[in-house]
């Protein structure tokens, strides 16, 4: 058996499967986000240990897991874990969604070495600004950093006492020569660390380590537990639904959005905003746009209503052109393809005839239309595809695939019933590292549907999309 683990925002979820990729038992255990101020975002890595423990128990309850030959692990990207050299965290993990360091972000990507060595731009979500916000708002705590993790590999690091990271998560921090996959002394030193002081690198499918013999008995588990490379999470997502070869697509509707492609080539286009990073397999890359709220813009809207998210998705009928209703979804700033961090969401021409399912609509509509800019943004590195996976709790809404669908005029297909998410990809990854294989593990799933694009009505989508970006010029200076 293989065991995955998916560190995310809200939750550590843990994914068994046996030798021919079956889900034989799962466990989640829940996190929360502290916001002390507005446009931060921060957890305790403490309780992410707590998450583990919890989680691995009820497994281990339920499923001996004497049979486990390997652990994958995946997670939230971009987080800065900042520990001493007693190996003390030395403050909450700042995570990717915080935007403090837009300013220290702005002043990295001012230095062209950033983009042309990283090959992305200096988001305020990634991790070198963050340090560089701590150097002038925390000087005390920053003249102690022994060491900087990134937040699956500081739970690598309880499970195994190995220091590792992977060539997909370390993309995102601003400091990997990601053509090279390996650590940019040059871009290391201009936040003022050296390589000493990053975690040693492996591919995702690599072992980095074994698990502690303590937690090994504790959950029933045998001397040599292999801990894979494993990848961030959309890395790991890719891997879990088979997304590892050219032309190979997924979007991805959770807490934040995604729509990635994988490359045989490593293609940075940073003027583009989007994301060029390793892939969690060895010899190979992914571009992708990101939206930073997708389910949670939706979530949101459910709050506002008093109205269950699935409620307000279930109720809407078959497609409808958008309405005058104009939603932008930039609760917290917005990644691809604006790199702006300022901006927040509006909700814009409401009228007497604005229902409950009319603003839904356009809750919808709009991440949408984030995604439409994802796609194109896409498009103009050379990056196509024929069709696109829908994976994550959004995809379980007909009508947002649709829109979705509609919107790119490329077909939406849905997977079986199953879980190929980060867990899945990540044990998966376990699998490789424990027993050799290699990237034909990572099998695409078996579709069950498949969401045409609805000719009649992509030029209404195409217009309100131009309306969208109208929108977001319109505000940008107002919000």
């Amino acid at each position: 058996m293989f065991l995955g683990l998916d560190l995310g925002t809200s939750g550590l979820k843990a994914v068994l499967i046996d030798d021919a990729q079956n889900v034989v038992g799962e466990a989640h255990a829940p996190l929360t986000v502290q916001r002390p101020h507005p446009g931060w975002s921060e957890q305790s890595p403490a309780d992410w240990l707590s998450a583990t423990e919890a989680a691995l128990d009820a497994l281990a309850a339920r499923h001996p897991l004497a049979r486990v030959q390997g652990i994958g692990l995946s997670g939230q990207m971009h987080g800065a874990v900042c520990v001493d050299a007693a190996d003390e965290v030395l403050r909450p993990a700042i995570l990717w969604n915080d935007t403090r360091s837009a300013e220290e972000a702005a002043s990295l990507d001012a230095d062209a070495s950033f983009r042309a060595i990283s090959g992305n731009i200096v988001f305020p979500g990634f991790t070198a600004p963050k340090i560089h916000w701590m150097a002038a708002n925390e000087p005390a705590l920053r003249a102690r950093i022994a060491r900087v993790f990134l937040p699956k590999d500081y739970l690598r690091y309880w499970l195994t006492g190995e220091a590792v990271s992977e060539m997909s998560d370390a993309s995102g921090t601003s400091w990997l020569d990601t053509g090279a996959r390996d650590w940019s002394d040059t871009l290391l030193a201009a936040s003022g660390l050296t390589r000493e002081q990053m975690p040693r690198l492996v591919e995702g499918s690599e072992a980095s380590g074994k698990l502690r013999p303590e937690l090994a008995s504790r959950w029933g588990m045998g001397p040599n537990v292999v801990v894979a490379g494993g990848g961030g999470d959309n890395a790991c997502s890719a891997v879990g639904v088979g997304v590892v070869g050219k032309g190979q697509a997924f979007v991805s509707l959770g807490t934040s959005g995604v729509l990635l492609a994988a490359t045989e080539a490593y293609a940075p286009a940073p003027e583009t905003s989007v994301h060029t990073f390793c892939h969690s397999l060895p010899g190979i890359w992914h571009q992708m746009g990101v939206i930073l709220a997708a389910t949670d813009a939706l979530e949101w809207y459910a709050r506002l209503t008093g109205s269950p998210a699935a409620q307000l998705t279930s109720e809407l009928g078959p497609l409808k052109a958008p309405g005058r209703a104009m939603f932008l979804p930039y609760l917290g700033g917005e990644r691809t393809p604006h790199n702006d961090a300022a901006i927040r969401g509006s909700l814009t021409g409401i009228e007497h005839v604005t229902d409950l399912d009319a603003g839904t609509r356009a809750v919808l509509e709009g991440v949408t239309h984030a995604i439409r800019d994802c796609h194109d943004a896409l498009a103009a590195t050379g990056t196509t595809y024929d069709s696109i996976l829908a994976v994550g709790g959004g995809s379980r809404s007909d009508y947002w695939l649709s829109a979705i669908a509609t919107s790119l005029n490329v077909p939406v297909e849905i997977p079986v019933a199953g879980d190929f998410g980060g867990a899945y990809g990540a044990a998966r990854l376990a699998l490789m590292a424990a027993t050799g294989a290699g990237p034909e593990v990572a099998k695409r799933p078996a579709i069950a549907r498949v969401i045409e694009p609805q000719a009649a009505l992509t030029d209404a989508f195409a217009q309100a999309h131009a309306r969208y970006q109208a929108t977001y010029k319109a505000l940008k200076g107002l919000s």
